[in-house]
C-alpha cells in the first residue's frame, strides 16, 4: 500500500516545483488536486491552461489551518468561523470575501475566494512544508471525471507532471462548498458534509442557491463527465433498457445498485451496491473504468432521493447533462 506520507526527497522536489511556479498533483481526502502556488498568478494561470478551464471558473485555495485564513479572506463572519471550526480539516470549502491582495486569477474575477483545509496526511505535509496557500482544482481536464488515484492523473496528463501518490482518495467526491458571503450561508455544492450536518452547527444554512450567489467550482450544468454518453435510468426500467441495447447488438456498460442476472458479450455490469458512502467513494473510478470500454452508452441506475445520496445525485445529474 502507498504510504500516507512522502519521502524528504519527494517533498523537496514538490516544494521546489511550487516555488519555481510549476504545477504538481497531490492527494486530498476528496480527489487529487492540480496544485500551484496560490500567491503566484502566473503559476495559477498554468492550471487553467493545462486543464482547459475557463478563466471565469474559480479555483479553491488549500491552506494548512485556520490561522492562515486572514491572508486570503476578509470580513469572516461568526457563522463562517463556526463552520470552519467544525469541519476543518476535512472535505469542506468556505466561500468568503477575498482579501485585497488576492489575485482575481484565483477567483474567476469575483470578489470572493474559496478556501479549504484538507485533512489528507500528504496534503497536510505539503502545505506545512510549503508554508503558503496552494490553488488546486481537481487534477483532470476541465469537465471530465475527477481523479481518485495517481494513475487517473497520469491518464489525463502523462508522466511529465509531478504526482505525489497517496493511493485511493478516502471520500472520492469533491468537497461540500458553502458560501458565507451574504447574511444567510448557502450550500453551493453538496459533498462529504451533508446539509443536516451543516445545520447542526449553523441552523441558518440554506440549501437553496440564489441567483446572486457567487460562482463556485462544480456548479456548471455539465461536469464530471466521461466521453461515453450517460443515461440515468429508473431502477424498474434498467434491465429492460439494457436488454433493448443487447437485442440491437449494441454494447453498453451499466452502473447499478443491483447484481446482473444475465451476463453477455454486449453488457459490462458493475454492481456498486446501495451504501451511499461506498458508492460515492468508487463512483469516479467506476466511470473511468467504463469509459475505457468504448461502449455505445453508460446506463446508470438512478440512486435514492434521500440526503445521504445528495452528493452522488448531484455528480450523476451533471455527468449525464446534455
Amino acid at each position: 500500500m502507498t504510504s500516507q506520507i512522502v519521502s524528504p526527497a519527494e517533498m523537496d522536489q514538490a516544494i521546489a516545483t511550487l516555488r519555481a511556479g510549476e504545477l504538481l498533483a497531490f492527494p486530498t481526502e476528496t480527489v487529487y488536486g492540480l496544485g500551484a502556488d496560490a500567491s503566484n498568478p502566473d503559476a495559477v494561470r498554468k492550471i487553467f491552461k493545462l486543464k482547459g478551464r475557463p478563466s471565469s471558473h474559480p479555483v479553491i485555495v488549500h491552506i494548512q489551518d485556520v490561522t492562515q485564513l486572514s491572508r486570503w479572506a476578509r470580513d469572516v463572519s461568526p457563522m463562517a468561523m463556526k463552520l470552519a471550526a467544525a469541519f476543518w480539516p476535512g472535505p469542506f470549502t468556505l466561500v468568503l470575501k477575498r482579501a485585497p491582495q488576492v489575485s482575481e486569477v484565483l477567483t474567476g474575477g469575483q470578489d470572493t475566494i474559496a478556501i479549504r483545509v484538507p485533512r489528507h496526511p500528504i496534503a497536510q505535509q505539503l502545505l506545512a512544508a510549503f508554508g503558503g496557500g496552494i490553488a488546486a482544482p481537481s487534477a483532470n481536464r476541465f469537465g471530465h471525471v475527477s481523479p481518485t488515484l495517481a494513475s487517473h492523473v497520469r491518464d489525463e496528463f502523462g508522466d511529465s507532471l509531478l504526482v505525489l501518490d497517496g493511493a485511493d482518495c478516502e471520500i472520492g467526491l469533491e468537497s461540500t462548498i458553502v458560501s458565507c458571503v451574504m447574511d444567510i450561508p448557502q450550500l453551493l455544492r453538496p459533498g462529504g458534509i451533508t446539509l443536516s450536518q451543516l445545520r447542526a452547527v449553523v441552523p441558518a444554512v440554506s440549501g437553496v442557491v440564489t441567483q446572486d450567489a457567487p460562482r463556485a467550482p462544480g456548479m456548471l450544468d455539465k461536469h464530471y463527465s466521461p466521453d461515453t454518453p450517460i443515461h440515468l435510468i429508473h431502477s424498474e426500467d434498467l434491465r429492460q433498457v439494457a436488454d433493448d441495447y443487447r437485442r440491437k447488438g449494441q454494447q453498453i456498460a451499466v452502473l447499478a445498485m443491483q447484481p446482473s442476472i444475465n451476463t453477455n458479450n454486449f453488457t459490462s455490469w458493475i454492481n456498486a451496491g446501495d451504501n451511499p458512502l461506498a458508492y460515492g467513494h468508487s463512483l469516479y473510478a467506476n466511470l473511468r473504468q467504463m469509459d475505457k470500454l468504448g461502449t455505445m452508452a453508460i446506463l446508470i441506475e438512478q440512486v435514492p432521493g434521500d440526503e445521504s445520496w445528495q452528493a452522488v445525485r448531484d455528480r450523476l445529474q451533471r455527468a449525464a447533462a446534455k
